[in-house]
């Protein structure tokens, strides 16, 4: 193992032992950055023995990925950071992160809940639908909760983009980089990467552009379903 690495050690489920990969970012000091789970799961800095916790701790191979200097750097630059969520920022979102700069969990893919191949229910069609009929009260709770996952999505989607838009000046970086060294392989590679990024800042702002529709829907369905109340009361 050596500075910069994306790391993992085998971790228990249920009193299961050895079910799910542990992901973090070899500091080369003997300290490890992943996201440390106690009461708040939080990105932080530990000692190796904390983060290996008596098990064998494995190098995850990665074909193209950030030099250890830029690695450290992204993984520093989320220190605190407060936000897990199995589905969208798990410990493995988070080193791949780092090291590759992709926020993806091969783990989840393997589990079948890879969160891009879940297709989400119709939220507008069925708000519509209970705000035109049916109980006014259930529609509300109906609306209350699509509105949370609105406000979910948008904060999801916002620091997609902002990580996007970090890839593409990083890679970018890296591609400069590698063209002082002759490197012209690596550096076309990284400016491919770059365009990569691009694609996906350029996702996140469409889908955030769509959510504004969303919650434009919602606001109108819930003057109505408020409106249904006050009649019914």
């Amino acid at each position: 193992m050596t500075r910069g690495d994306q790391i993992y050690v085998m971790r228990p489920l249920m009193s299961v032992e050895g079910v799910y990969e542990h992901h973090g970012i070899d500091c080369g000091d003997g300290t490890v950055i992943h996201y440390h789970k106690g009461d708040d799961a939080v990105i932080t800095r530990t000692t190796m023995e904390a983060f290996a916790r008596g098990n064998p701790v494995y190098v995850k191979d990665q074909p193209l990925a950030f030099i250890p200097d830029v690695v450290i750097e992204r993984a520093e630059g989320r220190l605190g950071e407060r936000q897990y969520n199995l589905l969208t920022n798990n410990c493995e979102h988070f080193a791949n992160w780092c090291k590759t700069g992709r926020n993806e969990s091969q783990q989840l893919v393997n589990y079948g809940l890879d969160l891009s191949q879940i297709r989400s229910l119709d939220s507008r069609r069925m708000i519509e639908e209970a705000a035109q009929g049916g109980d006014p009260i259930a529609a509300m709770q109906l609306l209350t909760h699509a509105q949370n996952n609105v406000s979910v999505a948008q904060t999801t989607l916002q620091d997609q983009y902002n990580r996007a838009q970090q890839d593409m000046m990083t890679w970018e970086r890296v591609a400069k980089l590698a063209l002082k060294k002759n490197r012209e392989d690596l550096a076309r590679a990284a400016l491919e990467r770059k365009v990569q990024a691009k694609k996906q800042a350029e996702t996140a702002k469409n889908q955030m552009a769509e959510l504004i529709g969303i919650q434009t829907t919602l606001d109108r369905n819930s003057q109505q379903i408020k409106q249904r109340i006050s009649v019914t009361s």
